[in-house]
């Protein structure tokens, strides 16, 4: 009787040590497949908004990799429905975390009520960042240098076909 009893734990325990790898294994590949890094989360098309031209229709953005440095190109806009206001971003991207990247080059925007409607032109380093469980990066360099106002500048996670 004690034989049996010591097969039969010794059974128990090897079945659920067996589940456990096999679950354990089940993870490991869907976490495999599904993980994201944070430059396969920033490549391809996305949203992008200046929220005085519009958060219900949006701009493109597309970030494509450069075949002879690896470097990350971002390039794209939105434009005005209404009239010729527009925000345009050209340059490079180091990211930092899935939550945060670097960008250098060039962001324009042109809106008629801020700066005499003349486009304004930032050159330079700036920070995107999300934060507080927010679905895009936004500029971090909010004010707008050429007037006294606050430029939201959002570069949406989701990705555009």
């Amino acid at each position: 009787m004690k034989r049996l009893t010591t097969l039969l734990l010794l059974l128990l325990a090897l079945s659920i040590s067996t589940d456990a790898l096999a679950q354990s294994k089940r993870r490991g590949t869907r976490r495999t497949t599904t993980a994201s890094t944070p430059e396969s989360k920033i490549l391809g098309k996305h949203p992008i908004s200046l929220q005085w031209i519009s958060w219900d229709y949006f701009g493109t953005v597309e970030v494509t990799k450069e075949q002879r440095d690896g470097s990350l190109h971002c390039v794209g806009s939105q434009r005005s429905r209404e009239n010729d206001d527009y925000v345009t971003i050209d340059g490079y991207i180091e990211m930092v975390s899935d939550l945060e990247f670097n960008f250098y080059g060039t962001i324009i925007t042109k809106v008629y009520h801020i700066n005499n409607g003349q486009p304004c032109v930032r050159e330079g380093t700036f920070k995107f960042l999300s934060t507080q469980g927010r679905k895009y990066w936004r500029l971090q360099q909010m004010d707008n240098p050429c007037d006294e106002a606050c430029d939201y500048v959002d570069i949406y996670f989701r990705k555009m076909k």
